[in-house]
């Protein structure tokens, strides 16, 4: 218990606004929250909130996010641990240049402007953050380890540079990685995305697609589970086979990745991806009028983004190449077409089109009247005995004929036939079930050297430079002999220069390159003249590894030191939206299991425990700045207070559902406090007083709260948690209401239970009650009050009395009553027998000692 003091406030009427400056000014006199050093010997927890990006004020989805991060914090604190709990900005980024440019200004300035307005904001929110370890990754002494981290990969060659088609932004005038391009726009901004080749630097996350994918099983239970399978649907592991085809008049084969090996001998074509650099060299060989047919394709299907290619409804185009495939499992010769539904980064850029079981290779040899060949009886059981195959005296199979299938040949259906079956026309595989045909057909091909088993994935390599200013220099020298060398240690970080005077504007390539003298270094192996690398590296390299910088946010001579990841890594409860489900959260898990391969880090995922909030809407829409539907943050603390924002979200409904910011009552949280407020300043009784000698039923409120409270924060149901100490501050007040009761020592046990779990929701309002009774500061780190057993015991319960599913009466009954006891009280129940009548009782559900549920004829 914390200590007594005589010179608590005068009872009487409460400035809100007062008591939230009071507050805010002792906080940041006394640093309370400030996690503790290795001497500390009590547990440790790590709760983070995903770090804002500084554009402009937060609005009122953050103050969502924020609050449910601070109440996490607190309640650990409580529970005795040593909490970290950290805030920095995400402050490189498209929005502050963009910004900039529009201003005229220098990005830095108006990122700078708004991380204080942030600041600002966040303390007067009550946020208990370790304020001594902010960070900004636009600072030199954060992105210098941006660049030592680029280098380690670039050692591993988990870091590359080549040329291939990426998606390009029009309008920010930038590539983007896959993940960022949402319904073929920008996620930015919103411009419609192209294709176009460029040199662009990539981090080599398909070397860990396995391992990502695996690894998800380990937070089963620990992530919302939509969010591991938009985590395993983005990486798409596929297992099959790579197929390798000769085209006749090339050297060399073309692999191709199948799913289905089974149904080889069902190809009847194959297509290639239009963008692709095989489709260019075999266009390149095919007659005039077709490379000029091409070259027309290929046009139009660079102005249409990925998602439309692969929708499924799309009249399908193509363009006949001139060139034919050789089957390798029977020869047949297979022409080859360009189209647009096949992509240039799925498997190997080609696939073998099976048009009688793949509805898109059906739709598309339906619109070029190509052949359709049925390998899969889908009318045959998949269990039991394979059938037998009858022979000629050659060993051919004799077909017997399937009216059935017949009835449904896809050439004339239109429908392909993608259910399970037996193998048909299929040689060696004929009979066999589809399972069985799989691994036969790869036996087969890894025998005569044309094929082999193999694994494929969705997911691409992680393209991680920008031709934009305001992001980390990558930390790369290109000499006048070709080589790439990375920075000398010695000379990093590699800062950005001064932006005045360079032309930010988007415009293709990097404003970097404007910069002359920037741009100028030596080669440091022959001291030759060189140039560094213009671009900038993507803001999730920023983001993916943050949580491990703010375990020593100003070290000058490491990332983070080993022994403080020991300590505190990883995180234990990660906090924010949705929406980073796949970016961040997949860049993140990438990047700890390469520290961990590097020996860094002695785990493997970097989040333990992952929790999402919904969103907070205004008039139906996600608030955004762009669209104009907002409340900011600071605006929103005017009227209300703080306390109230942060009762009234928490209220609102459950941390995962949406919240309709119009219907969110501030009002009623305000009323809710000032009744707290007011049973603290009623109390008379001293804080020695013996709670035991008080009001036994106030009590059992009071300490059934303090026992369910800590199950209900950890199942993040915080609603529950202010709907039970509204019902405390309801109780309580009725006991003082009772006569004597400001001096009844449960009152008192009350009030204390109150402002040490308002804490979590109100801490201003909280730390205000604490002192009211007779505390010194601060009731944040007032550890949890223990509840005692003996008053948890229920002595009577009200049973609820149902007539034919309708509640016709309640009964105070024995916690301990058998269901034979208060079935015979209902029925002899004055109120149940008039409800009933002249019915008749024909069956009755007793569950004791809450309910007793009549049917009657």
């Amino acid at each position: 218990m914390s200590t007594p003091v005589d010179d608590a406030p005068a009872r009487g009427t409460f400035d809100t606004y007062a008591i939230q400056q009071k507050w805010q000014e002792r906080w940041e006199a006394a640093d309370p929250f400030r996690a503790g050093g290795a001497e500390d010997t009590r547990p440790r927890k790590y709760v983070l909130g995903m770090f804002p990006y500084p554009s402009g004020d937060l609005h009122m989805g953050h103050a969502e996010s924020y609050a449910y991060v601070d109440i996490v914090a607190r309640f650990w604190r409580h529970r005795g641990y040593n909490v970290l709990n950290p805030i920095g900005w995400d402050s490189f980024g498209l929005p502050a240049e963009n910004a900039a440019i529009q201003r005229g200004a220098d990005p830095r300035e108006w990122t700078y402007a708004n991380i204080a307005q942030h600041k600002k904001s966040f303390r007067q929110y009550g946020s208990s953050y370790d304020w001594s370890r902010i960070l900004h990754t636009s600072d030199p002494e954060y992105y210098r380890w941006n660049q030592w981290l680029f280098q380690k990969l670039f050692e591993r060659d988990l870091a590359y540079r080549k040329e291939s088609p990426v998606n390009w932004c029009p309008n920010d005038q930038t590539v983007l990685a896959n993940e960022q391009v949402v319904d073929g726009r920008c996620e930015r901004c919103g411009a419609e995305v192209v294709k176009k080749k460029l040199t662009q630097w990539y981090f080599k996350i398909t070397d860990y697609a396995d391992r990502l994918l695996d690894d998800l099983n380990q937070l089963e239970g620990f992530w919302p589970h939509k969010v591991l399978q938009m985590q395993r649907n983005w990486i798409g592991r596929s297992i099959g086979a790579d197929v390798d085809f000769e085209i006749e008049g090339r050297d060399g084969k073309v692999t191709v990745f199948t799913t289905r090996p089974d149904t080889l001998h069902g190809a009847t074509f194959m297509v290639v991806a239009p963008d692709s650099d095989l489709a260019a060299e075999l266009a390149a060989g095919a007659s005039a009028e077709v490379r000029m047919r091409f070259q027309d394709y290929l046009e139009q299907v660079q102005k249409t983004s990925e998602i439309d290619r692969q929708t499924t409804d799309r009249p399908k185009t193509g363009v006949f190449l001139e060139r034919y495939a050789v089957n390798p499992i029977n020869g047949d010769r297979l022409p080859v077409w360009a189209a647009d539904y096949v992509l240039a980064d799925y498997g190997h850029g080609a696939v073998m089109a099976v048009p009688a079981h793949d509805q898109r290779d059906l739709d598309f040899a339906r619109a070029f009247a190509l052949p359709v060949k049925v390998v899969v009886d889908t009318t045959a059981p998949v269990t039991g005995a394979i059938p037998v195959i009858e022979v000629d005296e050659q060993g051919v199979p004799i077909d017997p004929g399937n009216p059935q299938l017949d009835e449904l040949d896809p050439a004339t259906t239109g429908v392909a036939l993608s259910g399970d079956g037996r193998m048909v026309n299929s040689g060696s595989l004929d009979g066999l079930s589809k399972r069985n045909a799989i691994a036969r057909a790869i036996e087969e091909l890894t025998a005569s050297g044309t094929g082999r088993a193999a694994k494929t994935y969705r997911l691409r390599d992680w393209l991680i430079s920008r031709q934009r200013f305001w992001g980390t220099p990558i930390p790369m020298i290109h000499t006048e002999d070709g080589r790439i060398v990375p920075v000398p240690a010695d000379q990093l970080p590699l800062t950005l220069p001064d932006a005045k005077g360079l032309d930010l504007a988007p415009k293709g390539t990097s404003p970097l390159g404007g910069a002359t003298d920037w741009m100028r270094t030596v080669d440091p192996e022959t001291g030759e003249p060189a140039l560094r690398d213009p671009d900038t590296m993507d803001t999730f390299v920023d983001s993916s590894w943050y949580f491990l910088r703010f375990l020593a946010p100003h070290d000058a001579t490491e990332a983070f030191p080993r022994a403080e990841a020991d300590r505190w890594a990883p995180v234990d409860s990660y906090i924010g939206g949705v929406e980073h489900a796949i970016l961040h959260l997949l860049y993140a898990r990438f990047i700890t299991k390469v520290l961990f391969d590097l020996g860094e880090i002695d785990f493997t995922e970097p989040f333990s425990n992952l929790i999402n909030q919904g969103m907070v809407l205004l008039g139906g829409s996600k608030m955004s700045k762009s669209k104009g539907n907002l409340v900011e943050f600071e605006a929103s603390m005017v009227d209300p207070g703080a306390d109230a924002v942060r009762v009234a979200i928490a209220f609102a409904g459950p941390v995962e559902d949406d919240i309709e910011w119009e219907d969110v009552s501030t009002t009623g949280a305000q009323k809710f406090l000032a009744r707290a407020l007011r049973v603290a300043a009623d109390v008379t009784s001293a804080p020695e007083v013996v709670w035991a000698d008080g009001d036994t039923a106030l009590r059992r409120v009071t300490h059934r709260l303090l026992a369910d409270a800590p199950g209900l924060v950890e199942q993040t149901k915080f609603n529950v948690v202010v709907a039970r100490l509204m019902e405390l501050v309801n109780a309580t007040r009725k006991t003082i209401d009772a006569g004597a009761g400001a001096a009844d020592p449960a009152v008192r046990e009350a009030a204390e239970a109150v402002a040490m779990i308002l804490d979590l929701f109100a801490p201003h309002t909280a730390e205000e009650m604490w002192e009211m009774l007779g505390y010194e500061p601060f009731v944040g780190l007032v550890p949890w009050r223990q509840p005692d057993p003996t008053l948890l015991v229920e002595e009577s319960v009200t049973a609820v009395v149902q007539i034919d599913g309708k509640v016709r009466g309640t009964l105070t009954v024995p916690a301990r009553i058998t269901p034979d006891e208060l079935e015979a009280l209902a029925r002899a129940d004055e109120k149940v027998r008039r409800s009933l009548g002249d019915r008749q009782i024909v069956r009755a559900v007793v569950r004791a000692p809450k309910v007793v549920s009549f049917t009657t004829a």
